[in-house]
């Protein structure tokens, strides 16, 4: 006997219980020899390098829990997708469309002031009644139009968001708050017909195809250029780039002979398909996009009638924001809900800032703010963080007051023809995760643009998984500050398919849907921008100054 088979017996004396040990080894040899056979080189590796060989490692699961996720059916948050879904396919149902002259008419429609008068006072509501009609000046028994309703005073340099109600048979009721006084005059745009916007909606939830990703991968010198998406396109050897957990994926091609961890760089363009037909398209020419429809009525005038405003309760986070939730005369934005504090001067802000660590994340209309504040506060640096492009991680460090603020973008889906990397990005839930937070501590998010031209469901699914990471993180630290800025209008005449800000109406819903009952702040930059009228993808700088201001009211 030798001294293996000595020890064996010593610690286990009973029968049954080597017996056990053998099956159990024997267990765990098979799955050895399976995986290798299966994958021996990523086998091995994996052994090699079980932590951070890339950013998507901390996505991959064992076998036994992957294989748990996918089973797992359905799922919390696929019934929460589906929930959203049927809600919105309510919303938005289908509208037969023949002829362009049985489509909602700007010129043939009709709206009426309710209960006019000859002068209003200032915080007075006014009410306009809108029958809309089609091309032949039939009434119009459904409702669906995408309206835009603004109030403004251009010698004010003010404007302020109407509210529209829509009643489902072809009325609708536009309420404007007479916020300052003076002549206003009224504006109503139709911006699509609800023909349009169900075409619309009908052809982004058909295909993930409309962008194109071309991913770069470094192999030693040289670099490969491969085929990427959101879905499996191909039936060629592919990388699978997965967030098991959240069920976020990304798929490239992998090119011969090179990793899938070579993955470096990314572009995008957009590809030469549509879901809408030719009849469809001409729903969307400039010159049936945005048309006016009080164009004849002449400027209202406001008095101020001794109504002053008094709001006492500061802006803070948790709070509900209405809308309209502001106005803006002579540029500065006016908040309706909080009383708001101006931090503009350099002593205010730093003191603001101080001892800060601030995380903005999303999209370029958040990078602005980077930009803003590196020209405000002269106090703040730039760190040069590497990187090539506008794309690249962004930080602001003031080293005496101890502050800092950092911009990164969200992952996939990232619509650029700029190369940007992937190598320092991750998808917002993980980012969230990894922060400890503190009362110092403040995160900014902002999700939208570069998710219209693809099926709402990414949206839904990005939006459910940050929540999520949210209440994780105040589970952690309840007093770190989240603030979520929205989604803002963009320039009116693009690709509507693509990037109609109808896309971005029904993702500010769907957002403000989830983030209900979160103790976080709102800047709402749709209200804003349709107050400015700046129909900008990039916001002017006194709009994002104004952004900035009302976040330092948040966290200050």
């Amino acid at each position: 006997m030798n001294n293996h088979q000595k020890w064996t017996l010593a610690l286990f004396p009973n029968a049954r219980a080597r017996r056990l040990l053998l099956m159990l080894t024997s267990v765990l040899v098979f799955w050895v020899i399976y995986f290798s056979a299966k994958d021996h080189t990523k086998f091995i590796f994996s052994l090699r390098n079980p932590l951070y060989l890339n950013h998507w490692n901390i996505f991959r699961k064992s076998f036994p829990e992957a294989l748990l996720d996918l089973e797992a059916s359905p799922t919390e948050t696929e019934l929460r997708i589906k929930g959203i879904m049927e809600k919105l396919d309510q919303l938005m149902p289908p509208r037969p469309f023949t002829n362009i002259t049985t489509t909602t008419s700007a010129k043939h429609s009709r709206a009426t002031i309710l209960n006019p008068q000859g002068t209003y006072c200032r915080g007075d509501q006014l009410d306009v009644l809108l029958e809309v009609k089609d091309h032949l000046g039939h009434r119009k028994q459904y409702g669906g139009d995408f309206l835009r309703a603004r109030m403004f005073s251009p010698a004010l340099k003010a404007g302020a968001s109407g509210k529209v109600t829509d009643f489902n048979n072809g009325t609708y009721l536009v309420s404007f708050t007479l916020f300052w006084e003076g002549k206003v005059s009224l504006s109503l745009l139709l911006i699509h017909p609800s023909e349009g916007v169900s075409a619309l909606w009908r052809a982004r939830n058909q295909g993930h195809d409309k962008v194109v990703f071309t991913g770069r991968f470094a192999n030693g010198t040289s670099q490969v250029f491969s085929q990427c998406g959101l879905t499996p396109h191909s039936n060629a050897e592919l990388c699978e780039y997965l967030d098991y957990r959240d069920q976020e994926a990304f798929y490239c091609v992998r090119p011969p002979h090179v990793p899938c961890e070579a993955l470096t760089h990314m572009t995008t363009r957009n590809a030469n398909i549509s879901y809408l037909s030719k009849k469809e398209w001409s729903l969307f020419h400039r010159s049936n996009m945005g048309v006016e429809i009080m164009k004849n009525f002449n400027p209202i005038k406001v008095l101020p009638c001794n109504k002053s405003e008094n709001i006492e309760t500061k802006c803070q986070l948790g709070m509900k924001s209405p809308f309209p939730s502001g106005y803006t005369v002579e540029r500065r934005w006016i908040t309706v809900f909080c009383k708001q504090m101006e931090l503009n001067e350099r002593k205010n802000t730093n003191d603001c800032l101080k001892r800060k660590l601030i995380y903005l994340m999303g999209d370029s209309t958040l990078r602005q703010w980077i930009y803003y504040l590196q020209n405000a506060v002269k106090t703040l640096k730039v760190f040069d963080h590497h990187g090539v492009g506008v794309f690249k991680t962004h930080v602001l460090l003031d080293a005496e007051r101890h502050t800092l603020i950092q911009w990164k973008k969200h992952s996939h889906p990232f619509v650029t023809q700029q190369l940007f990397s992937v190598k320092d990005e991750n998808y917002i839930p993980r980012e969230i995760d990894q922060i400890a937070g503190d009362d110092g501590t403040v995160i900014v998010i902002t999700l939208g643009q570069h998710f219209r031209p693809f099926p709402i469901k990414i949206f839904i699914r990005r939006a459910i998984n940050i929540q999520k990471a949210i209440e994780r993180l105040f589970l952690r630290s309840p007093k770190t500050k989240v603030i979520l800025k929205t989604e803002n209008t963009r320039e009116m005449y693009l690709n509507a398919e693509l990037f109609s800000d109808f896309h971005g109406h029904i993702q500010n819903l769907i957002m403000r849907g989830i983030f209900e009952g979160l103790n976080v702040g709102v800047i709402d930059a749709w209200d804003m921008t349709i107050a400015y009228d700046t129909r900008n993808v990039h916001p002017p700088d006194y709009v994002i100054g104004n952004q900035i201001n009302m976040f330092l009211n948040y966290i200050c």
